[in-house]
C-alpha cells in the first residue's frame, strides 16, 4: 500500500509534535520534510521510492539550512561552557567593589547567559576601571584591575 498525501501530513505533524517532547531540536526538520512531502503527493503523483527520496532531501537539507544559514545568525552566548572559560574575561565595572562589598561588572559578550555579574575583589576598585575574571566563588565572579 503507499502511503497518502494525508499519511506524510499527519507524519509530520506528529513527528513536530514529537518535538515538543523531546527537546533535542532534531525531529523538527524530518517532521517539516514529511510535509513538504504531503504537499507534493497532494499535486503530483508520487510513487513510494520518490516520496521517500523527497522526504529524505528535503529533510537533510533543513537540518543543512539550519546549521549553515540561520544558526550562524543566532547571538553567540557561552550558555553551558565551563567555568573555567571565563576566567581571564576582560570585562568594565559598572559599580565599584571592595574587599567585603559587591560590585558589577559587564562584558561585551553574554558570558554563560548575562552580560552584566556580581563580582568581589580582594582590593578596591572603581567604577569605570577594566577588571580581569581571575575565579568564580558561588554565582559571583573574582576580579582584579587589568
Amino acid at each position: 500500500m503507499q502511503p497518502q498525501w494525508w499519511h506524510w501530513i499527519v507524519g509530520g505533524i506528529a513527528l513536530i509534535l514529537a518535538e515538543l517532547i523531546v527537546p533535542s531540536f532534531f525531529i523538527i526538520w524530518f517532521g517539516l520534510g514529511a510535509l513538504v512531502v504531503g504537499l507534493l503527493a497532494l499535486l503530483f503523483d508520487l510513487s513510494l521510492p520518490t516520496q521517500l527520496a523527497i522526504w529524505t532531501l528535503a529533510s537533510l537539507a533543513m537540518v543543512w539550512l539550519w546549521f549553515k544559514i540561520f544558526k550562524r545568525n543566532v547571538e553567540k552566548t557561552r550558555i553551558g561552557t565551563a567555568d573555567g572559560e571565563m576566567i581571564g574575561e576582560i570585562g568594565l565595572l559598572v559599580s565599584a567593589v571592595a574587599p567585603f562589598e559587591r560590585g558589577k561588572v559587564r562584558f561585551q559578550r553574554p558570558l554563560l547567559g548575562a552580560d552584566e555579574w556580581v563580582c568581589r575583589a580582594d582590593a578596591a576598585i572603581a567604577a569605570g576601571e577594566r577588571v580581569r575574571v581571575t575565579g568564580i566563588e558561588g554565582s559571583f565572579l573574582k576580579v582584579e584591575r587589568a
